[in-house]
């Protein structure tokens, strides 16, 4: 739809014009169980603004009916274009009025409307971060336009509809056709920005409970389908919500915000969850209707605290523009792992998982040609909406960590608790935030903020030392490179360990806290002491940069990683190694090789989870095609003898079974799957549940197996909408271009594909060992490129363009493609599709130059 982005330049403009702003939104829901393709909505915003001057409004609706400004009535057909309501000869007070019919979704934006199969009732969730409030009222869409909401919902009588304010009684009525209706009319909200309101309408579970702090009692909900409320873990999830109010509250000197916390498990959800003030969305496969892991509880409560954290860092205290997004997302990312390992028991290994999990993503991240700084340039809209990744989210929180390292922890602190309280729901840009870090630390943080925050790219650093005959140091120093793209070289605080093998292990006797800065530094205090079998930069995980290992520490490694008695170092070096064979300086052989013997002492279960991920990346797309099918046949190999070893019952069993289900490709690991899927031969603890039976169900698909009517016989047992979703995945993996065709058609072609259906069915699509079946699919992907953004829209489309790119068909063939197409189109297509179009490339490119590496 043209018009539909906006530009920071003409944001700054209208907030020049408007001021005080204050909204009142009417919609009514109650067509919403018939199917009804729209629902009216009506808004009125009143606004002070310059005298005389011009604006616009934001709204994309399928019929503007009547447009009212200071009673004026004005002519949709003139002033709305589909995006936009041209607003002319302003008054310095004005009221808008706005009746519109706006679309209900599909696509997990604006207002978003589920089925459950289970019990065939409608669910309704909104989603409006970065600018789709304006797809269910009209708005000044910007985040610096803050303004009160007053919401008036009218939904069937026996639902449950929440807001960003505390839920009133609502009030009964009868329908047209007698029909039980109620209207809730939700008092006024504080002033926050369009992207953090909030409606949740439908039959919802709903779980009380209440935070008691020094600051008041806060009322505490859960909700969910009732399909799910037997699986709702509410112990947990309130335990970890209570825990994450008593340090925030104490920390950020300022009382949580809002009048109530509403968390919402909502269905066909796009990302993991959104801060909406007070009124919380997450993603419902969060859930676990099944046997779980510890990983993945941690996972879950790390969300909980990451929207939490929000409250102050993005909904009290909101960014200017976007260009500062990293002012909510890098300090929520920071904080819910500093909660966890302050403020939980349960999870405080949390700096592992971040060093496990989400730094790889970073690091991944800052290395491809779309990276930025943590600081964005975001000129529109479109900028924006490519920027959730992992500079903003991983890089940034790295950085926070090494700001904190810096500065101090209580230093630090300290300058937030004066940030909350000079910005209180306010707007801000990163210099509100350096003037208390400034005060607080006695530093001027100008060179550092430019260095970190202000540029790309990510340094390395490698360890450069002599020793005498007796083995000990007579010389030590750090060395610091970046690449030619991005030369800028950063001061780190970080620590050095020496590790030594002693009858308990690999263990660190020596530490070394300090600070480098430029391409060298001289570290005196290292000198005399005896070389160890380890040296591990960055040791405690402080920095953020890619570290090397010299040849002894390295061989160290290849050999005994498993002996390293502490999660912490032998994340680094997983991470180190990981690093080392995407950049094509280790053999992925030599790799998978590494993480086979080792993964078995990994107590770290986030750590099992990365780590096969990643030998099957290495496998599948880093090793030399020669050398594929014998380390394949070694990871399926090994995987069974992990099986077959764990504890049963434990996490590792689990861990272990669903990465053999996706590592089988012979004939009898194949049998061995049917088998379990049957009951036959289980490993002693292992229970066959309902997602588990479905990640069978996929890999046995995968290898042709089972068919359409073996998967449409497992849907009988599991009516869900997630059932429905693995079905597709299942439907798409199988090794036949008929499937391939029918999945391309769901995912790619058809108009209203549910949003999680597609993404479920994109996952099927690409499987390792069908190259035969994908190769026709680089041209077709190329054609979809030009125009699936759009015409999908921007969650949908990206779904297409990142993960049915042909960077799992890491051959010369399909790079060449992407290089002329890119070539060719780059000035034609918008640039988000540009960015990811260009990402695959680096993937095929670095995939190409490991194999090559591989193949020695």
């Amino acid at each position: 739809m043209p018009g539909t982005n906006l530009t920071r330049d003409e944001a700054r403009t209208r907030a020049g014009v408007v001021s005080d702003v204050s909204y009142s939104v009417e919609l009514d829901l109650t067509n919403a169980p018939s199917g009804a393709p729209t629902y009216p909505s009506v808004t009125t915003i009143t606004f002070a603004a310059t005298e005389g001057a011009s604006t616009f409004a934001d709204l994309i609706a399928d019929k503007v009916r009547e447009l009212t400004l200071n009673g004026r009535a004005l002519d949709p057909d003139e002033v709305y274009d589909g995006a936009r309501i041209q607003l002319d000869g302003l008054a310095a007070a004005n009221e808008l009025r706005v009746v519109a019919d706006c679309l209900y979704s599909r696509t997990g934006e604006g207002l978003h409307r589920s089925v459950d199969p289970a019990d065939k009732e409608t669910y309704l969730y909104t989603q409006f971060e970065v600018p789709d409030a304006r797809r269910v009222f009209a708005t000044f869409e910007q985040p610096d336009l803050k303004a009160p909401f007053t919401f008036t919902v009218s939904a069937p009588a026996r639902w449950v509809v929440i807001s960003n304010s505390p839920t009133p009684e609502p009030t009964p009525y009868a329908g047209p056709s007698g029909e039980e209706l109620a209207r809730w009319e939700f008092p006024p909200t504080e002033r926050m920005s369009t992207y953090i309101t909030a409606v949740v309408a439908g039959p919802y579970h709903v779980v009380t409970d209440a935070y008691e702090g020094p600051n008041g009692t806060y009322p505490l909900s859960l909700l969910c389908r009732p399909s799910l409320k037997d699986s709702l873990d509410t112990e947990d999830l309130f335990e970890v919500t209570k825990q994450g109010f008593e340090l925030f509250e104490k920390a950020f000197g300022t009382p949580y915000p809002f009048h109530k916390y509403d968390q919402a498990f909502v269905p066909e959800y796009n990302m993991g969850a959104m801060e909406n003030a007070g009124c919380v969305t997450i993603r419902d496969e969060y859930i676990y209707r099944s046997r779980t892991t510890h990983a993945e509880l941690e996972s879950r409560a790390n969300t909980v605290l990451h929207e939490l954290a929000h409250m102050w860092f993005g909904d009290l205290v909101t960014m200017t523009w976007w260009d500062d997004l990293w002012l909510n997302e890098s300090f929520a990312e920071w904080a819910s792992h500093w909660a966890q390992a302050t403020a939980t028991t349960k999870y405080a290994g949390a700096w592992t998982t971040f060093c496990n999990a989400r730094k790889n993503w970073a690091y991944r991240q800052d290395q491809l040609p779309s990276t930025h700084p943590i600081a964005a340039d975001m000129v529109d809209f479109h900028a924006v909406e490519v920027n959730f990744d992992g500079i903003t989210y991983a890089k940034g929180a790295s950085t926070l960590r090494q700001l904190v390292a810096f500065v101090g922890e209580d230093t630090f602190i300290t300058a937030l608790k004066e940030y909350f309280a000079d910005h209180a729901f306010g707007n801000t840009e990163l210099a509100d935030l350096l003037k208390p870090l400034e005060k607080a630390s006695g530093r001027d943080l100008d060179d550092w903020t430019e260095r970190w925050l202000r540029t790309a790219g990510v340094n390395t650093l490698h360890a450069d030392f002599a020793v005498d005959a007796e083995g000990k140091f007579t010389s030590f120093a750090i060395e610091q490179t970046a690449i030619e793209a991005f030369p800028v070289l950063r001061p780190h605080r970080l620590a050095v360990g020496l590790y030594r093998r002693t009858d308990e292990g690999l263990v660190r006797t020596e530490r070394f806290e300090v600070d480098i800065d430029g391409a060298r530094t001289e570290l005196s205090d290292l000198v005399g002491a005896t070389q160890p079998d380890l040296v591990l930069l960055n040791d405690d995980d402080l920095t953020y940069a890619k570290i090397r290992l010299d040849e002894r520490s390295r061989q160290t490694l290849v050999e005994s990683i498993d002996q390293l008695a502490e999660s912490l170092p032998r994340a680094l070096a997983w991470g180190a190694a990981w690093d080392m064979t995407r950049d094509a300086e280790m053999p992925a052989s030599q790799y998978v090789g590494m993480v086979l013997r080792g993964i078995r002492a990994e107590s770290d279960l986030t750590g099992v989870r990365s780590l096969l991920s990643q030998v099957t990346s290495a496998i599948n797309l880093y090793s030399a095609p020669e050398n594929r099918d014998g380390l394949r046949a070694q990871f399926e190999e090994t995987l069974a003898e992990l099986v077959a070893g764990a504890e049963a019952g434990s996490d590792h069993q689990l861990a272990f079974v669903r990465a053999y289900a996706s590592a089988v490709f012979s004939a009898a690991g194949a049998d061995r799957l049917a088998g379990w899927l049957d009951g036959r031969e289980l490993p002693e603890g292992l229970v066959v549940d309902t997602d588990l039976r479905w990640t069978l169900i996929v890999a046995l698909a995968r290898l042709g197996r089972i068919g359409a009517d073996e998967i449409d016989d497992e849907l009988t047992r599991d009516t869900t909408i997630t059932g429905g979703e693995r079905a597709a995945q299942a439907r798409a993996a199988r090794p036949t271009a008929e499937a391939k065709e029918e999945a391309w058609r769901i995912a790619v072609e058809s108009g209203d594909t549910p949003n999680e259906t597609q993404f479920r069915t994109i996952l099927g699509f690409q499987q390792p060992g069908q190259e035969d079946l994908l190769r026709p699919y680089v041209e077709k992907y190329l054609t979809a490129a030009k125009d699936v953004y759009t015409r999908l829209g921007s969650s949908m489309g990206e779904n297409v363009l990142v993960y049915l790119s042909p960077r799992n068909l890491a051959e010369q063939p399909a790079l060449d493609a992407l290089t002329d197409w890119l070539a060719a189109e780059s000035t034609t297509v918008d640039a988000p599709t540009r960015r990811y179009v260009s990402e695959a490339q680096a993937d095929l490119t670095r995939a190409i130059a490991a194999q090559a590496r591989d193949a020695g």
